[in-house]
């Protein structure tokens, strides 16, 4: 069988891309009409929406697969320039260890609730770096040093999307019987809700929060490499015992996530090229969830994902408790 020559393999990507393309522009136009509905949201639920009525088009396949890796990729890499260690550094001892704790306790519950409730170790460990980090860039940073399948990395975002979701509306309406003031609720916000995306609109819902839950937040983004790091040191030592093939410490975009984490910290880096740089990296992301959305078949999760859905569920409640019990007794905000 011959093998198509790459001319006629970008070709074959052009209708993909063209749905792509449509579809991010429409998650974006829906987020400038409903602010309370995120980009990152809607494209989820326009990928899955068409993988589930049947609509998806086997012709699109290569482009999705395209924008679920190379361009995912290069959205974390870009997040980095979003990240301004002085401001981190500006949280003091009360907010660093809020972010340490909460990730940590997150990301080592998670893992302890798949387990009980029978879930594989890759989708466990998948669903907790998603709710412990950002969302559905820290799953696809860490995926490569794992034994994920596509259907393993489409349930997580999946998971993490719609959990994300239900804190934009969820926490503003706990604010007031918690007692929480406009800076606490920024920590909790930053501190507790996955994506950046879904920090913004939920911070945005509190005047004066915004601010300190970005920085809490960015704060945990901080944490993806060395958290990778840790994951794949693990796997090599699996995998030196087993024989099988050992993942690299840092795949190469993780690292160029932490180069151009150093780049923002020169302050040589103009503000329009930063501003420039964090907008193309929202549309990029949003892009792949789209694609990743295109694998989520949502007749197929309710019958057979239930206990995904259920370590989801009580991921949110496990990470939003530890960062309100943090915030309380560490006295952040």
């Amino acid at each position: 069988m011959l093998t198509p020559s790459p001319a006629a393999q970008h070709r074959a990507l052009v209708p993909g891309l063209l749905v792509v393309a449509a579809a991010t522009a429409l998650a974006l136009g829906v987020q400038g009409a409903v602010p309370a509905l995120t980009a990152s949201t809607v494209a989820v639920a326009l990928g899955a929406v068409l993988r589930s009525t049947g609509a998806f088009r086997r012709s699109w396949s290569p482009a999705t697969a395209f924008a679920s890796r190379r361009l995912l990729r290069t959205a974390v890499v870009l997040l980095g320039l979003q990240l301004p260690l002085s401001q981190v550094a500006a949280l003091g001892p009360g907010g660093i260890a809020l972010v340490l704790g909460t990730v940590a306790i997150t990301f080592a519950g998670t893992q302890l609730l798949g387990r009980l409730l029978g879930l594989s170790p890759a989708r466990s460990l998948l669903v907790a770096t998603g709710f412990s980090i950002c969302g559905a860039s820290a799953i696809a940073a860490v995926r490569p040093a794992t034994d994920a399948d596509e259907q393993d990395t489409a349930t997580s975002i999946a998971l993490v999307t719609l959990c994300g979701t239900l804190a934009i509306v969820v926490l503003p309406l706990l604010r007031a019987p918690l007692g929480l003031d406009a800076q606490q609720f920024g920590a909790w916000v930053g501190a507790s809700v996955h994506d950046v995306g879904q920090v913004v609109a939920t911070g945005d819902r509190v005047p004066g929060a915004l601010a300190t839950a970005v920085v809490v937040k960015l704060s945990r983004v901080l944490l993806l490499a060395p958290l990778v790091a840790l994951v794949a040191l693990q796997r090599r030592r699996t995998a030196g015992r087993e024989g099988t093939r050992r993942p690299a410490l840092l795949p190469f975009f993780v690292a160029a996530f932490v180069l151009a984490v150093a780049v923002r910290a020169t302050g040589l880096v103009p503000g329009a090229v930063l501003d420039g740089a964090q907008h193309v990296q929202s549309v990029l992301l949003v892009a792949a969830l789209f694609a990743l959305g295109t694998g989520i078949d949502v007749p197929h999760l309710l019958r057979t994902g239930r206990r995904s859905i259920a370590l989801g569920l009580l991921s949110w409640v496990l990470v939003a408790g530890v960062a309100l019990a943090g915030v309380r007794l560490l006295g952040v905000g």
